[in-house]
């Protein structure tokens, strides 16, 4: 598997495997599919010299991507923090595929001069707070009951992690 930079050649696969997480029900706060045009200009946002998207490839095909986002856009005071946010292939979850590519975004963050990431997710999916909380995050805090799907309410969880040392021993100890 190889983690690179993502491409414009790249969306289409993106937008495939954000659509499977939305179809699925709480992985991500959309509810109606996106289309390729309509996440272009996300795309164009994520500048690869300081909010970079990478996919995971495996023969050729992408399985997943992690991406790097500007946390509270234009507030200068937050400008070492990113969010960052990953999503893989159905039929390559649990391959080690998320464990990879969140691991690659969070050596690219050091290297971005990033301190703190963030990662708010819906508390229902566990696996992606388990995940992230292997690599050190914490429960920073949690919006309860925000957010609403299929007649349910869900809270929204932010996680943090400092960026430091510690965190090279602890992503090497997960290598799959």
């Amino acid at each position: 598997m190889e983690i690179r930079a993502a491409s414009q050649d790249d969306l289409p696969a993106i937008v495939a495997i954000y659509n499977q997480a939305i179809a699925c029900g709480l992985k991500t706060g959309d509810i109606e599919p996106v289309t390729v045009p309509s996440r272009r200009a996300w795309f164009e946002e994520h500048d690869s010299s300081r909010y970079p998207i990478f996919v995971a490839e495996e023969m050729g095909a992408v399985v997943g991507y992690a991406t790097l986002s500007a946390y509270r856009p234009g507030r200068a005071a937050l400008r070492r923090t990113a969010e960052v946010s990953y999503y893989v292939d159905e039929n390559c979850q649990r391959r080690g595929v998320g464990t990879r590519v969140l691991r690659h975004a969070i050596e690219q963050a050091r290297g971005l001069g990033f301190k703190t990431l963030l990662a708010v997710v819906i508390e229902a999916n566990l696996g992606s707070v388990a995940l992230l909380k292997n690599f050190g995050f914490e429960q920073w805090g949690l919006l309860p009951n925000i957010v609403e799907h299929q007649g349910a309410s869900f809270g929204h969880v932010y996680l943090g992690l400092r960026i430091d040392a510690q965190l090279e021993s602890r992503a090497e100890s997960l290598e799959m």
